[in-house]
């Protein structure tokens, strides 16, 4: 698949050293200070120059079949979509769990997607306005949501692995807190910036499966 690319990192405050890994390997680097996931998202599709937009979180993997599935999807009249998502790591029982009921039910029946990749045309993107600035999280399904009300959103059956630490970080009761406030994105539980996404977290280790 013969496509022209760019890519982009937009390191919001990150304390590492993003900018000169990201450098090296011919990223465009592009430094903001949101501590905002809506908006950080937004300044990366602002930068962008192409007319399809591909958005990746820091800790997840990308396979190439993953990317021209995504393409496909795009050439054959998708407005968005994205992909099954894998966790990485060992985890506990009840993040399994909670795991399950994210993808089988809520992303596979509910048609969204998870922030960890999700794509769309750019015209779609401008079209519903991009990521909701007033949601601390949960930003990537409203976006699904209306990107879908434009025409055909598709998850892909091709997979990305991404981090398993926020689950291993909670507890049980906060991660139901959190697949309840995504699957009910209007309620206002993502409309702060709520301690359970932004606050410190134990390093995701120390679990019982």
């Amino acid at each position: 698949m013969d496509e022209n690319y760019e890519i982009i990192v937009v390191d919001d405050a990150s304390t590492d050293a993003t900018n000169t890994v990201a450098a090296r390997r011919g990223a465009r680097v592009f430094p903001v200070r949101y501590r905002h996931i809506a908006a950080t998202r937004n300044a990366g599709a602002a930068q962008a120059q192409g007319d399809r937009l591909v958005f990746v979180d820091a800790d997840t993997q990308v396979t190439g079949a993953v990317v021209r599935a995504a393409v496909r999807a795009l050439r054959a009249g998708a407005v968005g979509g994205g992909s099954r998502a894998q966790f990485d790591g060992r985890m506990p029982i009840y993040g399994r769990i909670m795991a399950w009921i994210w993808l089988e039910i809520i992303q596979r029946f509910g048609h969204v997607a998870s922030g960890c990749f999700l794509f769309c045309t750019r015209d779609s993107f401008e079209s519903v306005g991009g990521f909701d600035q007033t949601l601390y999280a949960a930003e990537d399904v409203a976006l699904s949501r209306r990107l879908r009300s434009l025409g055909r959103f598709v998850i892909l059956q091709e997979a990305v692995v991404t981090s398993g630490r926020n689950i291993r970080s909670h507890s049980p009761l906060e991660l139901l807190r959190i697949v309840v406030g995504f699957a009910l994105h209007g309620s206002g539980f993502f409309r702060t910036r709520h301690g359970l996404w932004y606050g410190e977290r134990r390093d995701g280790r120390d679990f019982t499966a």
